[in-house]
């Protein structure tokens, strides 16, 4: 059944002062059936004057709701075409997180005039989704319907570009296979459920003119780039068919350095606002400018679950210090993230988490943002340096803490096959090192053309076992647990997931040996049912009764690790 709502509304030019030529606004919701979590197109067909439909200052519209419970909602529309005094579509994308009836009506802001349709309704039918991500804790995500969700996945930096500058794996980099579409379906059918991927102008130039080394987009003379537009489309709807969520990098630094930021629609010479870098973040007008860009991706993509966490900028410490004579003081950058993060907020109705990332250099005031949900930080070459990020951080700024960007190497001049086996264990490890430690989102690997080609993808399986385990096991209540091991070559972690211990060792020598195990704080039981689980072959050995009161021994291979599990 269609459902068709709409409502007109003409408003006489001498209320407004105006040349007498009437201003039209119609609404209408198209669908078989409103569902629950599923979106819901409302079409917007208006005539007025406007200069610039991406400039909110000029023209904005917005669809006000009321929810079954009488949540007041606003919800940003988006311009879709025509010509200003002349009829011209706009649409704004709705997911309910409620069942029942909606009343909503349009909202139309310009210069001149604020006036609104009538008041019409719609009916949602209840449905088995999960709705949005949320905060639920240092450990977990939560969706809508109470479900937890650890993060498990990779980087997914960028589709393939047309000329990649890796010295050693260019022709690798360059194959075809690395299309959102292959890597997505292939993340998914090996237990992997995350990742976190870049817009800048190579891949996703949504706001981007410019486009350099990727022959699928073309440069644009529009506000927002068509075929940017397309790919992010495309993009949100393979992540709903792979039931795989990502982390979505607004800005890359690299778009903020050298030919990016000579290229960037913010550069004043280019029609923006901004006459030097700086600026960009202190500018009231590049600012403005910049939210409009927030406005339009809430507006069009905002209805997805699938977009599950909104980060800002990648290494924002690497923009700040591109010119090392001269950076950029940390009181701007923290006091525009303030700003922006508490913009976006208020026109995201979902409230999913938002983030930004540093490379290395902690950014004074910016883990302390309110409405920075997550903090975040990339680590390389320094693995055990994993954990005590993410229980410092988390322990010390009161919120989730994120390895955005994890990995042996992070030199992409050097030949990663000369240390393959450095790579791959690291690449193994940090995730584990993540799952046993209070973070939502396990650290996400760097170079995914790589580990690809060196087949780790299925290792996501073995990882997301015990990551269901866990979660079925403690319904996100999680608590580290201090452990002694008798030989400090072995790397031990210990968890309670409810009233359930899991514990993980690594071996770092290449010697075998066997290693004591004691819990500093004493378990609820002094006597368990030991199970041990192998990452490597993912098989489980059977049950073994331990009294834990005195310790207990379990040996250890080369460069072996074990997950182990007393029930």
């Amino acid at each position: 059944m269609q459902q068709y709502l709409s409502a007109l509304v003409l408003f006489g030019c001498f209320l407004v002062g105006l040349p007498c030529s009437a201003t039209e606004l119609k609404a209408s919701v198209t669908a078989q059936q409103p569902m629950q979590h599923q979106r819901i197109n409302i079409d917007i067909e208006l005539k007025t004057e406007w200069k610039d439909p991406f400039n909110q200052t000029d023209i904005r519209v917005d669809v006000g709701l009321l929810s079954p419970s009488k949540k007041k909602l606003l919800l940003p529309a988006f311009y879709v075409a025509g010509e200003s005094q002349k009829k011209s579509r706009w649409q704004a994308r709705f997911a309910p997180q409620e069942a029942g009836k909606y009343t909503y009506r349009v909202h139309l802001t310009t210069n001149s005039l604020q006036e609104h349709t009538p008041a019409a309704h719609f009916f949602v039918q209840k449905s088995h989704g999960k709705g949005f991500l949320k905060v639920h804790n240092a450990w977990a995500l939560q969706f809508d319907n109470g479900e937890l969700f650890r993060g498990l996945g990779k980087n997914i930096g960028w589709e393939k570009r047309d000329n990649d500058d890796s010295k050693y794996f260019k022709n690798l980099h360059e194959h075809d296979r690395f299309n959102y579409d292959a890597m997505l379906k292939k993340l998914s059918s090996n237990g992997g459920n995350f990742i976190r991927t870049w817009m800048v102008y190579w891949n996703l130039p949504v706001d981007w003119r410019w486009v350099d080394n990727a022959s699928r987009y073309s440069p644009s003379k529009s506000r927002f780039n068509e075929t940017g537009i397309a790919r992010m489309d495309e993009l949100i709807g393979i992540a709903e068919k792979t039931n795989v969520y990502m982390m979505l990098v607004l800005e890359s630094h690299v778009g903020f350095m050298g030919s990016g930021w000579d290229n960037s629609i913010y550069n004043k010479k280019n029609g923006g606002f901004a006459t030097t870098l700086q600026e960009f973040f202190t500018s009231d007008e590049a600012k403005a400018q910049y939210k409009n860009k927030l406005r339009f991706m809430v507006a069009r993509w905002g209805y997805s679950p699938h977009i599950g966490i909104w980060e800002f900028f990648n290494e924002i410490d690497n923009v700040m210090y591109h010119n090392k004579d001269a950076p950029i003081p940390d009181e701007a950058v923290t006091q525009w993230h303030t700003e922006m993060s508490e913009y976006l907020a208020s026109i995201d109705i979902y409230d999913r988490p938002i983030t930004t990332s540093i490379s290395h250099r902690d950014v004074k005031g910016l883990n302390d943002i309110k409405h920075i949900d997550i903090n975040q930080k990339h680590i390389y070459k320094a693995l055990e340096a994993i954990p005590v990020a993410i229980n410092e951080y988390s322990s010390k700024h009161n919120k989730p803490y994120i390895i955005g960007e994890a990995g042996y190497e992070w030199d992409w001049s050097k030949n990663f096959d000369d240390f393959s086996e450095n790579m791959i264990s690291d690449y193994k490890r940090q995730l584990w090192y993540g799952l046993f430690n209070p973070t939502p989102v396990l650290p996400l690997s760097w170079w995914w053309e790589y580990f690809d080609e060196k087949g780790m993808e299925p290792y996501f399986h073995r990882v997301d076992e015990i990551n269901q385990r866990m979660l079925t096991a403690g319904n996100g209540n999680f608590s580290r647990v201090p452990i002694i091991v008798s030989n400090k070559t072995v790397a031990a972690f210990a968890l309670t997931a409810g009233d359930k211990p899991f514990v993980y060792l690594f071996n770092r020598t290449a010697q075998a040996s066997s290693v004591t195990i004691k819990f500093e704080t004493p378990l609820a039981k002094q006597t368990y049912r030991l199970k041990t689980y192998s990452p490597e072959t993912g098989e489980y050995s059977r049950f073994n009764k331990i009294h834990i009161e005195k310790g207990f021994d379990i040996r250890m291979g080369a460069l072996e690790d074990k997950v182990l599990i007393l029930e």
